[in-house]
């Protein structure tokens, strides 16, 4: 570990315990600050649209602008401003009945803030994947600490000093540097911990949060199938799964991994895939709306994938596109795949890139089969004009979040719970789900001076019985 690496632990300890003591003054953040606290998350992000794009855009070496305004920059926005629309009522305490042997007095749930949160972000996302869940905690009164990714350095400088100019450290605080950093925050005794990143990774969080009983969020990934049912257009189908596989070049923890598609008809979909990927970009190499792989380890690691299967067999479609030029750029083609072995990489691991297998199904029951006996997925996406067809998917598997006829976009939507199950994640954000991950449900019971239950306290004797005997009957 380096002298700087050992510096900025040594830091992040010592903002930690500011924090604590600064939570500990101030337990109840009125809904005037907290919303004055969103309201910056949300000016920051329209203040600073141009330099957040380049941050991510030199991060990644190419990363579609359109791509950095919708899925970073507004998300942010529009989840800020819904929390501050709806932030008085999911703040007030929650009435509960009481039962008659226990009246007269009140019950209620409080939501309080649990305290210091700390926030670990992926490079896939770097922007949205940070402020999201600072949003969150923000708004259940919380104060937090965040751990951008060492992949994605510039954005990771540019939250810090974005953050560094609205809020003081002792509310939020930016703690950049590589893994041993990352490993030295996670071992950290938050009040809760949100990570969201790799399956793999994510089982150390959870085991270096358990050391202190920490609380975990863990927001992680999986493979993320597409079913076609006979009765759905292919080339509707094509259109939708191929915008949601080549967005951010399918760096997306929510994307299409694979397509399941009727037997006899596997041919079809995927000339339906590579068609609209070539109607959609020209030639991927030289335009900069299709955005590249992250570094080169992972560029490396998604053509190893490819070539693996090519050498097993397995048929390789690509659109037309400049192959010298793509990898000078870091860039992979769209890349639709057939005929692979059971045990390839492809189906094996997350893909998280552009290359998407195509795999026929003889009846739905065996679609839904292959899909129950792996892991819990992120996401799973059906395309049936039956609803009864939907419902008998979603009755037969089991995953973080559905989309029916659409892809990607159920994640957008604010009141709904983003989040997965299983090997796919543990715990829900987003919305009102997002503000009570931060803040904790206390019962309270309020009565008067004088209660019934008094009537029960030892000596036993005449007065219990008949007050039992009631109950038991």
């Amino acid at each position: 570990m380096s002298d700087a690496e050992s510096k900025q632990i040594e830091r992040m300890k010592s903002i930690l315990g500011t924090q604590k003591s600064a939570f500990k003054a101030d337990r109840q953040r009125s809904l005037e600050n907290r919303k004055a606290d969103l309201a910056k998350i949300a000016k920051l992000c329209r203040d600073n649209v141009d330099a957040i794009c380049e941050a991510i855009n030199q991060d990644f070496s190419c990363r579609a602008k359109q791509e950095s305004v919708l899925g970073e920059i507004i998300f942010v926005i529009n989840d800020a401003e819904h929390t501050v629309k709806h932030l008085k009522q999911w703040m007030k305490p929650k009435k509960v009945s009481v039962p008659l042997n226990l009246k007269p007095g009140k019950a209620y749930i409080r939501r309080d803030p649990v305290g210091v949160a700390g926030i670990v972000a992926p490079w896939n996302y770097p922007f949205q994947l940070a402020l999201a869940p600072l949003v969150a905690a923000l708004g259940a009164g919380c104060r937090a600490m965040l751990k951008p990714s060492e992949y994605t350095p510039a954005t990771s400088e540019l939250i810090k000093t974005l953050i560094g100019q609205h809020f003081d450290e002792d509310q939020v605080a930016v703690i950049t540097g590589g893994p041993a950093v990352g490993q030295a925050f996670t071992q950290l005794k938050f009040d809760h911990l949100f990570y969201t990143g790799s399956t793999q990774v994510g089982r150390l969080v959870a085991k270096a949060a358990a050391e202190n009983l920490v609380p975990v969020t863990l927001e992680l990934g999986g493979k993320s199938p597409a079913i076609i049912t006979p009765s759905y257009p292919v080339e509707s189908a094509a259109k939708s799964i191929t915008w949601g596989k080549l967005f951010n070049s399918g760096q997306t923890c929510v994307a299409p991994d694979y397509v399941l598609a009727p037997k006899g008809r596997e041919d079809e979909v995927a000339s339906a895939l590579v068609a609209v990927a070539q109607a959609q970009f020209e030639d991927v190499a030289t335009d900069d709306s299709y955005s590249a792989i992250v570094s080169d380890r992972h560029y490396q690691r998604l053509h190893d994938m490819i070539e693996e299967a090519r050498a097993a067999g397995a048929t390789v479609l690509q659109p037309e596109h400049d192959a010298a030029e793509a990898k000078a750029r870091r860039k992979i083609p769209p890349t639709v795949v057939l005929n692979l072995p059971a045990d390839s990489k492809l189906l094996e691991e997350e893909i998280f890139g552009p290359v998407l297998p195509v795999l026929g199904y003889e009846t739905l029951d065996q679609a839904t089969d292959y899909v129950s006996d792996r892991d819990h997925p992120l996401a799973l996406y059906v395309y049936t004009t039956d609803k009864a067809e939907a419902d008998r998917v979603l009755g037969a598997t089991l995953s973080g979040g559905v989309g029916v006829n659409i892809n990607l976009l159920h994640l957008s939507i604010p009141d709904l719970p983003f989040g997965g199950i299983g090997a796919s994640g543990q715990g829900a954000y987003h919305g009102e789900t997002g503000f009570e991950v931060f803040s904790h449900n206390r019962s309270v019971f309020h009565t008067g001076k004088w209660h019934p239950s008094r009537l029960l306290a030892p000596p036993y004797g005449k007065m219990y019985e008949n007050i039992t005997k009631r109950q038991l009957k």
